[in-house]
């Protein structure tokens, strides 16, 4: 759809970039690691084998599968790219391997560098710059939610019969009981508002003081599931009643946003099992958390196919930015981490799995981005994408399923003019055509340039890690040169960003200065108020909740003035049917 960059040219630049490729040789193994596992080698509940091998879709209810395929959106919470088994992970994760070899994994898939964006993107089609989400996340205590103006996934996926549901972290506002996501599409929803929280108590402290419950179910708070049940868990059962209440003849769109393995690192006991051999704690912990994550998404898979929907069932998976290495996670050997914009902040984990794939068990290196399951999500449903509507996103659903080219060829991965700019940028050093102290980054088919502050750059091996985080000594210390607010990589030769080529090719870091310029010229103001102190749930029964209501004594102002005005017009009325016929009598007598 109306992704800015169709006209861009396939190829930039000489081609004997390609020869880069050397530098990333030792490395490339570990991008493309495959696992191969059977259903049998996970560890299913009782019944739960038997129901995986004798029903692929034969469960209550089934039917020869319509048209409309059934979606399931799953979105794991500061995954890192190493962090699944096929990417070469100690940590082990059969279901995500086996969902992934047997489906089309997407090694070449970027999505934002934090939570908020990712989620909004996902749910517009849209980027950040054109929805005033550039900077940062959504608070807990900010009056700001995803704008109201903007027509949501679910929304367009109900206008053709789906029944829409989601389950797990919202994270895209909800001030206002308009942004809540029952007002955004959702039929049902199951989960939390905050962006983090206890995954046992679903209680969550934003400052001293300031702290409350999050749970909800719907518009209300869930107080009569508050029973102790670790968050991973608790999302799963739910996604399994969803799916045994509903009828499998007709679609569905589950949307199921978990917590883990976003910090606090909290994970049942059992899980550490295979462990205890990892000297990080934070990694240790990480590690069961992704393990009951797996398995999670094992009894989700088995569901589907218990209740009737696999066969024409869509299942994505998605981590929403990188992982954060001082929280258990690893992107290695990407650079970075999670809220930069290296690629160890952008580039997840992501496949489809899916019985209508062409091309299964196969690897998709084209470029695809987290805007493009909106119009490719809508299309698959037979819906309509308005025309008015300017999507970021492109519909790759054949890129995906056949093989063939993606239709895009570049990704605005943002522009915040509100970060911390950098000291040492001008527009003296973007050659009269950027301010660099402003952080942006761009990908134009092999090329990305970044400016400004871009963040913790350092590659971070995983045998780096201690208990106080990654150990200083053994990083790769990133030695930075004086003034520096301009990078280009071919990341095609260069994933792990190791060769800065912007001395090297200036010509080819002033065209992508150029598109930067052209997409902020299409930039709306960005949104990010000051908190507000009405948002404390002490205020809201010990709730965190929609707070933002007209104040009762400037309603009565407001009802006053309008009646005043009344009273004024009425008044302004009489006196003008007295003046009246006297202006048109005179008038007469001068023409007459």
């Amino acid at each position: 759809m109306a992704g800015g960059g169709r006209s861009w040219p396939r190829r930039l630049g000489p081609g004997k970039m390609l020869a880069l490729g050397l530098l990333a040789g030792l490395s490339v193994l570990s991008l493309l690691t495959y696992g191969y596992l059977s259903w049998d080698s996970l560890r299913l509940g009782p019944g739960e084998a038997e129901a995986a091998r004798s029903g692929l879709g034969e469960g209550p209810g089934a039917g020869d599968p319509g048209s409309q395929p059934h979606i399931v959106f799953i979105l794991a919470d500061d995954q890192g790219f190493r962090d699944v088994g096929y990417h070469g992970s100690e940590i082990r994760t059969p279901t995500l391997d086996k969902l992934a070899a047997e489906g089309v994994k997407l090694e070449n898939y970027y999505v934002q560098p934090m939570c908020t964006p990712s989620r909004s993107q996902f749910i517009t089609g849209k980027y950040q710059i054109h929805t005033g989400l550039q900077h940062s996340i959504i608070r807990p205590t900010q009056p700001n939610c995803l704008p109201l103006d903007n027509v949501t996934l679910p929304q367009k996926l109900k206008e053709v019969g789906y029944s829409t549901h989601m389950v797990g972290k919202w994270h895209l506002g909800f001030y206002r009981r308009e942004c809540m996501p029952t007002q955004r599409g959702f039929d049902t929803f199951f989960g939390s508002l905050l962006g983090s929280g206890d995954y046992y108590t679903h209680f969550k402290c934003d400052s001293p003081g300031i702290c409350g419950y999050d749970l909800y179910e719907n518009d209300n708070a869930a107080w009569d599931h508050d029973n102790g049940i670790y968050s991973t868990q608790m999302y799963t059962q739910k996604v399994q009643q969803i799916l045994a209440s509903h009828n499998p003849r007709k679609p569905i769109f589950l949307y199921i946003a978990y917590q883990a393995v976003h910090s606090p690192l909290q994970a049942p006991g059992k899980y550490f099992e295979h462990y205890r051999s990892i000297n990080n704690i934070n990694r240790r912990r990480y590690a069961a958390m992704l393990a009951c994550l797996d398995e999670a998404i094992n009894n989700v898979t088995l569901a589907l196919k218990k209740y009737g929907y696999y066969e024409n069932s869509i299942i994505i998976y998605s981590s929403d930015n990188g992982g954060q290495p001082m929280a258990g996670g690893s992107n290695w050997p990407l650079r970075g981490s999670k809220g930069t914009y290296w690629e160890g902040g952008i580039r997840a984990v992501g496949f489809v799995h899916s019985p209508l794939l062409k091309n299964k068990g196969s690897v998709c290196k084209e470029l695809v981005h987290i805007t493009d399951w909106f119009p490719t999500l809508i299309t698959l449903a037979e819906g309509q994408i308005d025309e008015d509507i300017q999507l970021d996103g492109y519909d790759i659903w054949e890129t995906i399923s056949e093989g063939r080219r993606s239709p895009r060829v570049d990704i605005l991965h943002n522009i915040d003019p509100i970060y911390t700019k950098a000291k040492n940028g001008s527009w003296a050093a973007g050659y009269g055509i950027w301010n660099t102290a402003i952080q942006s980054a761009i990908r134009v088919n092999h090329w990305k340039l970044l400016t400004g502050n871009p963040g913790y750059s350092d590659w971070v091996p995983p045998q780096a890690f201690s208990n106080a985080g990654p150990n200083r000594w053994h990083n790769e210390r990133v030695s930075w040169s004086a003034g520096k607010t301009v990078w280009l990589f071919n990341i095609t030769a260069d994933p792990y960003e190791r060769v800065d080529l912007s001395a090297r090719y200036p010509d080819v870091v002033k065209q992508l200065l150029r598109r930067l310029s052209q997409f902020n010229k299409t930039a709306v103001p960005v949104r990010y108020p000051p908190k507000d102190p009405r948002s404390n749930p002490k205020l809201n029964g010990g709730v965190w909740g929609p707070w933002f209501k007209e104040d009762e004594k400037k309603k009565k102002s407001d009802k006053s003035k309008g009646t005043n005005k009344q009273k004024k017009n009425k008044n302004k009325k009489k006196a003008n049917r007295k003046k009246g016929p006297s202006l048109h009598c005179r008038s007469r007598l001068a023409g007459g």
